[in-house]
This record gives structure tokens, sequence and C-alpha cells, in this order.
């Protein structure tokens, strides 16, 4: 059995949902949390039962935490994490790692050099559902890919980007983007986790309707390393908001998902094609996970941090590296490039 590992959360508003799966996790306590905003913090002490710290720096002393899950603002991400490394602390970072290549660099290289174990949020890759689509892609069961296309119709109230946690959201200083960086970086994650890396982006994006600075709608073409096209759009204009659709099609079958639901899956065996339905179709079957294990379904930030747990055990990569996690964002920041260029943009062009 793994040894228990002693976590803190920096940063109070996504990092609540950190607290709770820390929480459900097996062999992980949550000891600390912090924040710079006292009211936040003091409810974090109370709700969560732990120490509570204004400053990261005196927080990093505290010889009793393992583990810092990073929640702050995403272009703060790298600069905080390299702060929890250099004192000896494991790591989860939430999404982005940070928001451009060259910030995610040092980063990289301050977990290599302190030899501490670095976990990245990107929850829909601990998805059953996708973890099966991906394995049959693996085997062939698609065929080769043609098409990979995904929509993110998202809406975000004005209010959403104002106050005293919102106003560094929609910023290109603090958030990287806007609709794209932000919420859309799950779909992209998932898309090049599920078809393999992209090669080249051709991307537009605008501020349609809100006051802030970056985009809130992004549309892009892609092309991919095994020569199949996508398109994505994201956007935070949705009124109201729907959820996520991913449509991939090969020369042996395609799939279609509809935020966590699959509409349909036409590739593999009569067997798979019935069975994936049953699990994750819109009329599934009562069959649960005595009888089916990838029936079952779980917190993917919870899982996240058990993962980290038996890294360190067996002294083991994490599931979702910072390598692995650092695609989505030159994905992002190519498409962006794109915009401003006028030009297609290789992923080449923009990896450090």
């Amino acid at each position: 059995m793994a040894k228990k590992l002693n976590f803190a959360v920096l940063g109070l508003g996504m990092g609540g949902h950190h607290c709770k799966a820390i929480i459900k996790a097996k062999n992980a306590n949550l000891v600390a949390v912090c924040d710079i905003d006292e009211e936040r913090l003091k409810k974090g002490e109370k709700q969560y039962k732990c120490k509570g710290y204004k400053s990261l720096a005196k927080m990093l002393k505290d010889p009793e935490i393992d583990v810092v899950n990073i929640c702050t603002e995403s272009g703060n991400h790298a600069k905080h994490g390299i702060m929890a490394a250099r004192a000896g602390k494991h790591l989860i970072v939430e999404k982005p790692v940070d928001i451009t290549p060259e910030r995610i660099k040092p980063l990289r290289d301050a977990v290599k050099k302190e030899g501490v174990k670095c976990g990245c949020i990107f929850q829909s890759r601990m998805n059953n559902c996708n973890i099966l689509i991906r394995r049959a892609i693996g085997k062939g069961k698609m065929g080769n890919l043609i098409g990979v296309h995904a929509l993110l119709p998202w809406y975000r109230a004005q209010g959403y980007y104002e106050g005293a946690h919102g106003s560094w959201k929609g910023t290109w200083r603090l958030d990287g983007g806007g609709s794209l960086m932000n919420q859309g970086i799950h779909t992209v994650d998932l898309i090049q986790w599920l078809a393999g890396p992209v090669e080249s982006v051709s991307g537009f994006y605008g501020v349609f309707n809100h006051k802030i600075q970056a985009e809130d709608q992004t549309v892009a073409i892609l092309r991919f390393k095994n020569g199949a096209l996508g398109t994505l759009a994201t956007t935070t204009c949705s009124i109201p908001g729907r959820d996520q659709t991913l449509y991939m099609m090969g020369s042996k079958g395609s799939f279609l998902k509809y935020g966590g639901t699959l509409q349909c899956y036409e590739m593999d065996s009569p067997k798979q094609r019935k069975r994936m339905l049953d699990l994750f179709g819109e009329k599934k079957t009562d069959k649960g996970i005595s009888s089916d294990p990838m029936a079952v379904s779980a917190d993917g930030h919870m899982l996240i941090v058990e993962d980290l747990v038996r890294a360190v055990d067996k002294d083991r990569d994490p599931v979702i590296t910072i390598e692995s996690a650092t695609h989505s964002v030159e994905i992002a920041c190519a498409i962006f490039k794109s915009s401003r260029t006028g030009k297609a943009v290789k992923i080449k062009d923009v990896r450090k």
C-alpha cells in the first residue's frame, strides 16, 4: 500500500474542488490551504479543518507538506510551481500548465532538477469512455483517421470576468486568452490525446459579446501529424451554454459524443459497440460495476491525486506529465499566432 501523502492547496477558487478531491482520495491528507484573500482563506480553514497560510513562501517551509496543488491564475502556474519544486514539494498543476511553452519550460526543468513529481490536470483523460475510445483508435478500430471535429459552445456572463477573483480572466497576461486557453483547453487536450499530435493550424479569434481583453470566440482548422483534418470552435458567448460536441471519423468508423453521452459508436466489433452504448449512451442499461468495471464513474481530480500518490510511491512518472500536457498549450498559442498573422502556423514554430 502506498504511503499517505500530505497535500496543500494554493488558491481557493478552483482549489476548492481540489480540496474535496484530496479529501476523497485514497492515501491523501489535506493539511493546508493558502490564499491571499483572508476571507476566503478563513472559510477554507474552517470548511476543510486544516492549517491556513496567506503566504506561499511560508507554507512551503512547512515540513509536514509533501505535495502542493497549484490552483492560482494560469499565468502564475509555472512561477508558483517552480517555488514549490525548489522547496522539495511534489506538484499537481491545474490546467493549463501555464499560458505559453516558454513559461512551461522552466517549470519542467525545475521539476527534473529537484527530482519531484508533477502531475497535471486534464481530467477528461481519466474518463472511462474516453479511455476506451482511445484504446480502440490505438488498435486501429477506426482505421486511418480522417476528421476530428470539436465544438465547445459555453456561456459566461460579464460578471465572470469582473471582481476580485474574476478580473484576471480573459486577459492575455494571466489567462493567456479566453474561451480557448481557459475553457477550451480541455477540449484541445482531449482531441490531441485521442487523435495524436497536431502539425499545423489556421485560426481566427475575436471579442464578440464581452468587455474583455482576450477572445470570447475562436475557430480553427487543424492538420494532424497523421494526416487527419480537424475543426475546433470555442466560445463563451452561447446563450444558454451547451455541452461539448466531439465527432471523429476514420476509414473504418466513427463516434459522436455530446457532453458525457456517447451518441453513436460506429466502429469495433458489434459486441463492443453494444457495450459502449450500454455504458455511455443515452439509454444506459442497468449494467453496473458488478458486471463491467468500466461502468464505474469517478472524479477525475481525485484520480489524478491518487495517481500522484502512486507515482511517488513507485518512483514513476504521473499519468499526465508536464511534457504530455504542454502540447495543448502549443496548439492554442499557434492558433492565436495564426489569427494575428493571417497565416497557417506550424506547431514546431511555437515549440520550446
